[in-house]
């Protein structure tokens, strides 16, 4: 039986996104109901006495009716079935709470594990009751008899743990063997999480055999229940910003429930005198214990709010504007040359390098409005300052000599960009168009060598504590004084690089290929510090949202802080979330600093950002026509439109489930088992309340429009590509420009960044947003004024989509006795940040915007790669 319940537990956890929540609640309930059948039914019926009351009749009547209820209730036979019903109750309505807080991790329909996981839940509810009453009866025995019988069956208990767990470990190593995996689930995080639930159970089994002869197997049911139940309810209050907001009412029901459970189990422990009388003072002390803690909960019940007086996102548009323009004033604060030389040594706390003034002059020239930021350039290089020129430079050598690596290589001398021979084909054009942007200003960069990443993925990740040292060596070198500068490279840069060809020369790697499997625990938890949830936690629950991990940076569903969304430090849950960390299609990395360039990264990924050749040479391109035209904002279909292939990861074995483009096809056409929660109007004027809905009630009965569908054919998938097929149906593809036909359009991750956010900018189109992989431009473009932002675990889409698309359900008559909406669409604010974000990419995201931000990066790559780097700096 142990052996089974085992199995069954291992089941559900490891698929616990189709696991039903709730189901433990009804052991206390099967454990009254023996006990009632084993031992209270046979006990014979007390007669109640009227008490001696005091002399007035109607006080006296109501001595007597408080005394018959307490008789009757807590002297009867079915006492501890009805506090088993109270607490069963309250767990349930505990429970309910997290409905509309699902994530949408794909339970697949075709698999059927959800109804099969019903059936687990309540076999496993059958075996614990089982386990709970033999548990008991065996202490009954041992505790009648005097012969050594009671700790006789606690040894039994032990050897039976022990028979489980070789059995149990046996069988796991048979399955490994006959069918290998990556080894994913089973790392430090889940070893670490099995001893602990091993040391708990061991404690709880010793306090539960210690216990049992004294209260049983219903007292302890009884108790162990109100503790959690209680736990569970605080926890759900204590969320900050948690959705869906908690009703007061409900939470006070459950609250209340719970406790006259707990309580009625007391009281009728000592009404019914089945309690030792020396255990008088424990029992009165368990009733200040639980009403303390009915308290401490009634407070946060109290103090929880139900709607909300103004819609988040009205808030969130008007800080995003305050940011920006704060963001643009330090942006471009320079109105000269000079200015920018000395916001440039104010900021960086370092000399501009050579040929600051060549740059400057080409990007005013160019009406940039950007001359002052450039943070992520110093982010990135800073690191860099800790390892030596020619350190550098061999590295550089050795990353592009070696065709394994997948990098390209351009040398730059004399002024002339030249492209590697012997690069992969199918991603020489990558390298070549990289150099058409040097090429524009290629005449002021120094003799060097720059390595690229041809593929998708980001390479270098640096375990954090090493990546600290870096940085802190390189902010303890202070710059030169400006009087021995010298404002120019050095004459012999050139002979410092070694040949880039034959590209193949090399046959020494930096770089371990960890393609296809999980690598959030070795490459991407490692970036953060020990301190943070990613490096310090595993998140094994994927069937509901992870509230602490959205709350840094979300305000309810809405992102608030964009840059704190993409970081992965306090997102543990994000292992199971993103197809780069479920299983990249390519990733070839290493953990040792490494001068490539990437067109995009995850947060803490040591690699150096550019602009990407994708955007430059138009391989998507905004280009409307008589036939796919461009309309205005408000006379564009009111639909979400995105459609695309399921790139971002390889699926092998369910993996897809976790992966965003599949979950976003799943959460609008098949979303049939997990309830949503949606931010609407409430009853009262101007407030806002979520509303708790089936999964495709939006689009059935909100009315809301989303055309989302992944192409066919399934790809990058091994045995599961039919399942995909089934659960989430395929389109065939279209024509790009047919995307203006829709006001919101979707951008998502692929493998890497997305190269169609660009042109949805460029758009009269409301982009969404979602993602991880940060871009050249993300300091640029600000959320809820350049575009929508929605967190990639997609709980918010709903409600986002409600509000900009509005939700057209009569609800009643306006003052014109015409049917008023639900919700109206706000069009004024959709459209603003569409046009704001068309204009600001016409303005600051243009080619030669990447050509200015490429420009000066590879200037300052210039004076870290040079033997004189110390004394480097432009001087006026």
């Amino acid at each position: 039986m142990g052996c089974i319940r085992i199995a069954l537990y291992h089941q559900v956890n490891v698929n616990n996104e189709c696991a039903p929540a709730g189901y433990a609640y009804m052991i206390p309930f099967l454990i009254a109901l023996y006990d009632y059948w084993r031992n209270q039914r046979g006990r014979p019926n007390q007669k109640w006495t009227a008490p001696e009351g005091p002399s007035n009749a109607h006080l006296r009547m109501f001595v007597a009716v408080v005394s018959r209820a307490h008789f009757y209730i807590c002297r009867s036979r079915l006492k501890n079935v009805l506090s088993a019903v109270f607490l069963m109750a309250g767990g349930l309505l505990v429970t309910s709470f997290d409905e509309g807080r699902q994530s949408t991790y794909i339970c697949p329909i075709i698999s059927g594990l959800h109804p099969r996981f019903r059936a687990y839940m309540s076999l496993s509810v059958t075996l614990d009751t089982l386990l709970l009453i033999g548990a008991a009866e065996i202490c009954r025995e041992g505790n009648r008899s005097r012969d050594g019988r009671k700790k006789q069956a606690l040894v039994s208990w032990g050897y039976s743990f022990l028979g489980v767990a070789v059995i149990c470990t046996i069988a796991a190593l048979i399955l490994r063997k006959v069918a290998p995996g990556d080894g994913g689930f089973v790392n430090s995080y889940y070893l670490r999480s099995a001893a602990g639930q091993g040391l708990l159970i061991a404690f709880t089994v010793l306090s539960a055999f210690q216990l049992m002869p004294i209260y049983g197997a219903v007292g302890i049911s009884i108790l162990a229940g109100s503790v959690s139940v209680n736990f569970m309810l605080a926890s759900a209050l204590f969320n900050g910003q948690a959705f869906p907001l908690i009703l007061p009412s409900r939470a006070f029901a459950a609250l209340l429930l719970t406790f006259l459970g707990v309580m009625l189990y007391l009281y009728g422990q000592t009404a019914s005198e089945e309690e030792p009388q020396s255990l008088y003072g424990f029992n009165v002390f368990m009733r200040i214990f639980f009403s303390i803690i009915f308290g401490i909960v009634l407070i946060l019940v109290a103090h929880q709010p139900s709607v909300a007086n103004v819609h988040p996102i009205d808030l969130l548009i008007y800080e995003g504007r305050q940011h920006h323009d704060r963001w643009k004033s330090s942006a471009n604060g320079s109105k000269n040359l000079a200015g920018a030389v000395a916001q440039y040594r104010a900021k960086y706390n370092q000399h501009p390098p050579p040929g600051f003034d060549k740059w400057y002059e080409y990007a005013t020239s160019r009406s940039s409005v950007v001359i002052d930021e450039f943070d992520q350039i110093y982010d990135n290089l800073l690191p860099f300052r800790a390892l030596p020129p020619e350190r550098i430079r061999e590295l550089t050598h050795q990353l592009a000599t070696n065709p394994y690596n997948d990098i390209g290589a351009i040398s730059i001398r004399n002024g002339t960009a030249r492209v590697q021979e012997g690069i992969k084909p199918t991603h020489a054009w990558m390298v070549i168009s990289a150099a058409k942007i040097i090429e524009k200003f290629s005449e002021h960069l120094p003799d060097m060598d720059l390595a690229f990443n041809l593929n998708d993925e980001p390479r270098v990740s640096v375990p954090w504590e090493k990546m600290s040292v870096l940085r802190a060596q390189a902010r303890s070198q202070a710059p030169p004084p400006s009087e021995g500068l010298t404002n120019g490279w050095s004459s012999d840069r050139g002979e410092g690089w070694a040949p880039i060809e034959p590209a193949d020369q090399t046959t020494e790697t930096m770089f371990t290929d960890s393609s296809f499997v999980n690598i959030f625990d070795r490459y991407v938890g490692a970036l953060c510090p020990h301190s943070s949830k990613a490096r310090s936690r595993r998140m094994w629950d994927r069937h509901h949202i992870c509230i602490g991990c959205i709350r840094p940076h979300s305000m309810g569903q809405f992102p608030s802080n964009w840059t704190v969304a993409t970081d992965i430090c306090h997102q543990p849950d994000l292992a199971s979330f993103h197809g780069f960390f479920v299983s990249p299609a390519s990733f070839k990395v290493t953990q040792d600093l490494a001068p490539v360039f990437s067109q995009s990264t995850i947060s803490g990924f040591g690699d150096i950002i550019f602009p990407s050749p994708w955007n430059y040479v138009d391989k998507i391109k905004y280009e409307p026509s008589e036939e796919h035209p461009d309309l205005d904002y408000v006379e564009k279909e009111n639909r979400l439109f995105w459609i695309g292939g399921t790139s971002e990861g390889v699926s092998r074995d369910g993996q897809w489930q976790g992966m965003p483009r599949q979950r976003l096809a799943h959460l609008v056409n098949n979303n049939t088992y997990n309830k949503v929660s949606v931010l609407l109007p409430a009853d009262n004027p101007d407030t806002y309340s979520y509303q708790i809905l089936d999964g495709l009630a939006p689009t059935e009965k909100l009315g809301l429009n989303a055309s989302v569908h992944v192409t066919d054919p399934i790809v990058r998938c091994r045995k599961d590509c039919e399942d995909q097929k089934q659960e989430l149906g395929t389109a065939g593809r279209v024509d790009f420009q047919s995307h203006w036909n829709y006001r919101f359009l979707f951008d998502a991750d692929g493998a890497g960044f997305s190269g169609r956010f660009l042109p949805f900018l460029q758009s009269h189109s409301l982009p969404f947003k979602t993602g991880l992989f940060r871009q050249w431009f993300d300091s640029r473009v600000t959320a809820w004024l350049h575009f929508v932002p929605i967190d990639v675990r997609l709980h918010g889409l709903w409600s986002t989509l409600a509000y900009f698309g509005g939700v057209n359900i009569p609800v009643g008559v306006d003052d014109n006795g015409q049917p008023k909406a639900m919700m109206e669409p706000h069009n004024l604010q959709g459209r603003w940040i569409a046009e704001e974000g068309r204009k600001w990419a016409e303005r600051a995201l243009r080619k030669e915007d990447m050509e200015i931000y490429f420009f000066r990066l590879l200037l300052e790559w210039g004076r870290l790669t040079d033997d004189q780097r110390d004394i480097l700096g432009y001087t006026e």
